[in-house]
């Protein structure tokens, strides 16, 4: 078996090879970037499994390389926020990020995430699909392939993240999930973080699949408590 690589981004070398010294030892291949235009020239050259990119970041800023990242390849993405603000504009700009940590951070608290996105994520020769196709009016998801159809006719391009979510709410109908028991479905029980990196997640689901919040399709809240699933078996 291969061994994973995960491409660590960040203007501090401190930072990167702090990090690197956490995910060598778990047997990830790192591979650095220091700027957003090197961060794009390895995403192509090396095809990392997984990136791991911080916000504040010269030449291009972490949004647009995620933005760029995006238009070409559906690779998870951990995003480094150093500031309350920046995670303000995470959930207000968001182009498919999988997952953020905000600085100062603890590096096993990321390589933690790592391993767990790439466990989810492992779409490896080999690796094992179980579940049968999800088909409801208007929406198909297939978890084989791990393509989302809307109307029939419309693919919908999800983050990897995004799609388990969307799996977790699919599998069961009309199941009130809290925000915590989604977490433990989609995150894993090692996450550890804000419960409102759910919030921000529904919003980018539902923007991607046209879906209301106030007259949802596909993904219903219920106040206080958290979403469900509200599609009609097709």
């Amino acid at each position: 078996m291969s061994t994973q690589r995960v491409l660590v981004v960040d203007d501090e070398p401190k930072i990167r090879m702090t990090v690197r010294g956490y995910l060598e030892a778990d047997g990830f291949h790192v591979i650095e970037a220091a700027d957003g235009p090197s961060a794009l020239q390895a995403v192509t050259r090396d095809r990392p499994d997984l990136v791991v990119l911080d916000v504040m970041l010269p030449g291009l800023d972490g949004f647009q390389v995620l933005r760029r990242v995006r238009e070409a390849s559906q690779v998870p993405v951990i995003m480094l926020t150093a500031r309350d603000e920046e995670v303000d504009r995470l959930i207000g700009f968001t182009t498919g990020s999988d997952d953020y940590v905000t600085k100062p951070f603890s590096p096993r608290e990321l390589a933690l995430r790592v391993r767990a996105i790439l466990r989810r994520t492992d779409n490896r020769p080999g690796a094992a699909h179980e579940d049968d196709m999800l088909r409801f009016d208007g929406l198909t998801v297939d978890p084989e392939t791990r393509t989302v159809l809307v109307d029939a006719d419309r693919t919908v391009e999800l983050s990897a993240l995004d799609f388990d979510l969307l799996l977790a709410l699919a599998r069961a109908p009309g199941r009130v999930f809290t925000r915590r028991g989604l977490l433990t479905q989609v995150w894993g029980e090692d996450f550890f973080g804000d419960e409102r990196v759910v919030d921000v997640h529904i919003r980018t689901l539902r923007r991607a699949l046209g879906d209301d919040a106030n007259a949802p399709r596909f993904v219903g809240t219920v106040r206080t408590i958290g979403y469900r699933f509200v599609g009609r078996p097709a």
